[in-house]
Formats: structure tokens, C-alpha cells, sequence
């Protein structure tokens, strides 16, 4: 866009533009991708890869890039490194803002700080370490950036039977393929895998979200509940943050206060009426709660910070009071302080009993907070893990194998509490 191939007479090259937009496809890694097919039809992380890709082709001299990795898993990620050292070499300037700092320490000569709309420090990033740069966004030192809240693993509260989803476009094909799984109280499952693997089709395929047809049996305490749409999984105890949140989270138009109590507006309908004053006082809480910045309850969503605005979200769904809480992609452009806050809250609702799927890019994330990690691989389940001793490698592994065989942790049915039905 905005810099067309034409012939002569100015009417469009559409065969060139194709070849052009594959080879630069091509040299992101991503050979496979119709180009051709509007890019509202691809995931967040193909998205950002198109993003990137125009950036390339328009042979910029200064390129700006705004949390470029988001959605992108670690292999994509190298590939975007690589090509920013070659832009780097070719003489291109680059400022790249994230909140990922070990891609900061890996391709940045100068660091600069901003914390809270002010500039804190810049400094040569060889003067520079990652618990440095913490230290300096947070204004404090954090000694561990995966906080751990004691919780137990109960009984199985949540069973996903035969969940299976066919693409919008191919209903022949299947993003998500028979995929089966457990889930205990107060369990924090971690789902991985690499962008297109079918995770957030199969989480949003459980909360009824899936705009595409699909088939499977959703159990909360053994009985199978309804969640043919986001209501009625609401309603059944079933809530889910996703992983968009300025498409699929929240209503731009409206304020904060009104973004956070809008699954629960009927608790404060009388009759034609809203007390609104009950429900600022709702609203006040979660504030605080949330410890969300802003100004005013009043004051647009839009107005707020990515981390804010995601507390904002989690908030809107903690109202509800969910048995089962799905986060797909919850810290996804979150500076490091808010995603403490996550995890911190995470934990404790683990421990109050609430059971969490958390789907993540970053496997140092699923790692550092799951109790157990499903894989995800071409629509399949590709390994159940207990994640003790669980390393990236593992996980990689069972992520790229082509075996129909789900891996498995050995030590499953030897563990109080674990999932002893892991399927070879």
C-alpha cells in the first residue's frame, strides 16, 4: 500500500504486486501465505508480519517499530532480529520500542527509558543489563519477574471434549483437530505453540467467540454446559480476556468505568435504570483493585495505556465472578511492571480457586507461571506437560514435532493432583 506497481497508463500490476508481496513474505519466513487473501483473515501474528513487510518494502531510511515482536513466536522473532541487523548494516536508523527486553539487549546500541509519560534515562546499551533497564522502568528493583502465590491443585473442575474448528474460508479444513483436555481448581494451564498452531481457535471456540463452524462438548463440574455463545459462557461461570483487545475487548467509545462493568450491567438495572451510583462504586473498586492509572473512571478507554486498558478488560471479566478464566495473550504490549501485576493476580486467583488457560507467545511466560503446558502443533495436541523441570526446548520439540503422538510428562500419573489421562 502506497507504493503500487502499475503499467502503463497507471492501471494496477496485480501479477508483480503478488510476486513482490511473496518474496517479501519469503524473506520473513513465511513462504506459505496467500498473499492474495485479505489480511483480515489471518491472525495477529501474520498481521504483524504483513506490517513489517511493507516497512521493508518501502526501503525506509528512518524505520520506526512499535512492539514489532507482539504477536510473533521466538523462531519469528530471530527472523526479525536478523533483518533489522541487515537493515542496521545497510546504514537504516531504527527505533524500536518494547517492552521485550532481551530483543532490546540483542539489536540496540542506545537505550532510552520512559516511565509514566517522562523520560528517565538514556544510556549506551553496553553501560547496560536487563535488570538494570528494570530497574528503571519500574523505579524499583524486581528480583523475580515471574512472581509465584502458593496455590493448590484440586479436583478436575473443566473438560474440553473433542474440540474441533474448520477455517471461515475452507470449512475443509481444520484449524483445531480433536483436541481433548482437563482442567483442575485452581490449576494455571498454559497453552504454547507457534502462531497458526490453532491455540486461540480452540480457547475461542470454548468461550463460543469461534466465528467459524465447530463441534466439541464443554463440562464445568460434570455436567456439560452450554457455550454456544459469549453470554451464555458468562453465565455459566466460563470468561475469557482475548487476545485483541482493542477489536474484541473493549468499546472504544465508551469510558473506563463503563468498558469494566459492562458484562455486568444487569446487577445494577432497576426496572428502565442504571444506579449509577452503585456501579461507580463498583467501578472505584476495580480501580483500585487493578491499581489502574487513570485520571477519571470517565475518561475514554482509548485514552488509557495498553497495560491499563488490559487491566481494564481483566477487571470487566473478574466481575462476573468466572469459575474458569481463559487469558489469551494477557500481557501482549504490557510494560514489565503490568505484567507483574498480572502474574500477581493470576496467582491469587489461582489460590482464591479459579482455574486459568493462559495462551502466550513468550515461553519464558508459560514457563514461569503455568502448573501445567498443553502444546499445540497444526491443530493437534502435541504434548501435556507438568511443568517441573519443563525447559523451552521441550516445548519447541513437541511444538514442531509431525508425530500424531501427544508427548507427555512421565511422571503424570506418579504426581497427587496431575492429569493421569495424557493420550499417546
Amino acid at each position: 500500500m502506497g507504493h503500487e506497481l502499475t503499467l502503463p497508463g497507471g492501471r494496477m500490476n496485480y501479477p508483480a504486486m503478488i510476486h513482490r508481496a511473496e518474496a517479501l513474505m519469503r524473506e520473513l519466513k513465511v513462504p506459505d501465505m496467500n498473499v492474495a487473501l485479505p489480511v483480515s483473515q489471518y491472525g495477529g501474528g501474520y498481521q504483524q508480519l504483513v506490517e513489517i513487510a511493507k516497512a521493508l518494502n518501502k526501503q525506509a531510511r528512518l524505520l520506526i517499530l512499535d512492539e514489532p515482536s507482539s504477536a510473533l513466536t521466538r523462531s519469528e522473532i530471530d527472523v526479525l532480529l536478523d533483518i533489522i541487523r541487515d537493515l542496521k548494516a545497510k546504514g537504516v536508523a531504527c527505533v524500536y520500542i518494547s517492552h521485550k527486553l532481551d530483543e532490546v539487549a540483542a539489536v540496540c546500541d542506545t537505550i532510552s527509558v520512559i516511565r509514566d509519560g517522562k523520560h528517565i534515562a538514556t544510556t549506551a546499551m553496553a553501560d547496560m543489563d536487563i535488570p538494570s533497564i528494570i530497574t528503571q522502568m519500574v523505579g524499583r528493583e524486581m528480583s523475580n519477574l515471574y512472581p509465584t502465590e502458593p496455590h493448590s491443585v484440586g479436583e478436575v473442575i473443566f473438560e474440553a471434549r473433542h474440540v474441533t474448528c474448520y477455517d471461515v474460508d475452507n470449512p475443509k479444513r481444520k484449524r483445531v483437530d480433536d483436541i481433548s483436555f482437563v482442567l483442575r481448581r485452581g490449576e494455571i494451564l498454559g497453552i504454547a505453540g507457534l502462531v497458526g498452531a490453532g491455540r486461540t481457535e480452540l480457547v475461542s471456540a470454548l468461550f463460543g467467540a469461534y466465528p467459524g463452524r465447530y463441534i466439541g462438548e464443554v463440562w464445568l463440574d460434570g455436567k456439560a454446559i452450554d457455550t454456544r455463545t459469549p453470554l451464555k459462557s458468562i453465565r455459566a461461570g466460563l470468561c475469557m480476556v482475548p487476545e485483541d483487545r482493542k477489536r474484541q475487548g473493549i468499546i472504544p467509545d465508551l469510558g473506563v468505568g463503563q468498558n469494566i462493568t459492562l458484562a455486568v450491567l444487569d446487577s445494577f438495572a432497576h426496572l428502565t435504570r442504571i444506579d449509577a451510583e452503585a456501579e461507580l462504586g463498583s467501578i472505584d473498586k476495580e480501580i483500585a483493585r487493578m491499581h489502574l492509572k487513570t485520571a477519571s473512571p470517565f475518561l475514554p478507554i482509548t485514552s488509557l495505556s495498553g497495560g491499563n486498558q488490559q487491566k481494564a478488560v481483566l477487571a470487566k471479566m473478574l466481575l462476573t465472578k468466572p469459575r474458569v478464566l481463559i487469558l489469551d495473550e494477557p500481557t501482549r504490549g504490557v510494560d514489565v511492571g503490568a505484567k507483574y501485576e498480572i502474574y500477581k493476580l493470576m496467582g491469587a486467583l489461582a489460590a482464591s480457586g479459579v482455574s486459568i488457560i493462559m495462551v502466550s507467545s513468550e515461553l519464558a511466560e508459560v514457563l514461569g507461571v503455568s502448573d501445567r503446558v498443553l502444546v499445540i502443533g497444526d491443530g493437534q495436541l502435541r504434548g501435556d506437560f507438568i511443568n517441573e523441570g519443563l525447559t523451552q526446548e521441550q516445548v519447541l520439540a513437541a511444538a514442531l514435532s509431525q508425530s500424531g503422538d501427544t508427548a507427555h510428562n512421565k511422571n503424570n500419573n506418579d504426581r497427587p493432583g496431575a492429569v493421569g489421562d495424557a493420550r499417546q
